[in-house]
């Protein structure tokens, strides 16, 4: 069992040719709400990708949060462990794409904000029965800290998705296995300015020295690099027809918590998720775009 910690949001896309400047007023070509955040699109890939997962997490008690809810137990992610709040909108995430795929965010947080320590603690016992603990940072970041302690203190695989870029102190460092941030995100957390690899391999060696033993580094079409105390391995990405980028991140994560829990290596877990993360951005939206596991094997096999 995997246990994802994290945000849900229903995602309010706009699709338009180029991004606007500031004051500008433009045509856009479409719009979709589809269900979106991290932690949502992280546990609803690990789901279309075989595994077990539970979500924990907080919705409003409103039509939103239920169609987030409904979206993710359709998909097979166990949505018992996810708490509506009375008051509180759920949580939005206003996404303009453009035709290059590239995009920008904004989003209001509602009921992700709510996610206490004391949640975590009511869900002791799904963290105790899982393998595996993924977390990101769109819930507030004393309860992904306690939640990771809580996991490393029973024996928990963590791997945390430091996004959005924030500072973490030593402490929330020391209990994460696997850290997979951007290059902005490696940036803030270690406080090496990245511009080349070799910013890459200093930035992990500040993270490794706190207590991180993993680090998969994203560089979008770029690929990623892998980097332990035993070396740094770059993987390139696979060249696709990208359509939009969202979830790209989130997809990748989800198929590394997949392989790992496996038993898989690190390498064929890169490999993987590259591929996962490859077939995300050729489709529109977040969820709607996380593809099947056959969808992915097929994929590796045919371009082998």
């Amino acid at each position: 069992m995997i246990t994802v910690i994290g945000s849900l949001n229903m995602d309010l896309v706009t699709y338009t040719g180029r991004m606007p400047v500031v004051g500008e007023t433009i045509m856009g070509r479409s719009f979709k709400q589809i269900p979106g955040g991290k932690g949502a699109n992280q546990a609803d890939a690990i789901a279309k990708l075989g595994a077990e997962v539970r979500m924990i997490g907080c919705v409003g008690s409103d039509v939103m949060g239920n169609i987030l809810m409904e979206a993710l137990k359709n998909d097979g992610v166990d949505i018992t462990q996810i708490k509506k709040i009375e008051g509180v909108s759920t949580g939005i995430a206003s996404i303009t794409v453009d035709s290059a795929a590239n995009n920008c965010i904004i989003v209001v947080s509602g009921a992700n904000n709510m996610l206490s320590i004391q949640d975590i603690q009511a869900a002791y016992d799904a963290i105790q029965t899982s393998e595996v603990v993924v977390a990101q940072l769109e819930v507030p970041l004393d309860t992904v800290k306690f939640a990771l302690k809580t996991a490393k203190q029973l024996g928990k695989l963590t791997i945390l998705n430091p996004a959005p870029a924030s500072e973490l102190d030593d402490d929330f460092l020391a209990n994460v296995d696997i850290l997979v941030p951007n290059d902005t995100e490696l940036e803030m957390i270690s406080g090496i300015q990245v511009k080349n690899e070799n910013d890459v391999k200093k930035a992990a060696q500040v993270l490794m020295n706190k207590g991180v033993k993993e680090l998969i580094v994203t560089l979008g079409s770029k690929g990623c690099i892998h980097i332990n105390e035993s070396g740094v391995k770059a993987y390139p990405a696979y060249k696709v027809n990208a359509v939009d980028t969202t979830a790209a991140g989130d997809s990748f994560i989800g198929a590394v918590a997949v392989a790992i829990n496996e038993g898989k290596s690190f390498e064929e877990a890169i490999y993987f998720a590259t591929a996962v993360g490859a077939l995300t951005v050729t489709k529109e939206g977040a969820q709607s775009s996380l593809p099947l596991r056959a969808v992915v094997e097929n994929f590796i096999k045919n371009v082998k």
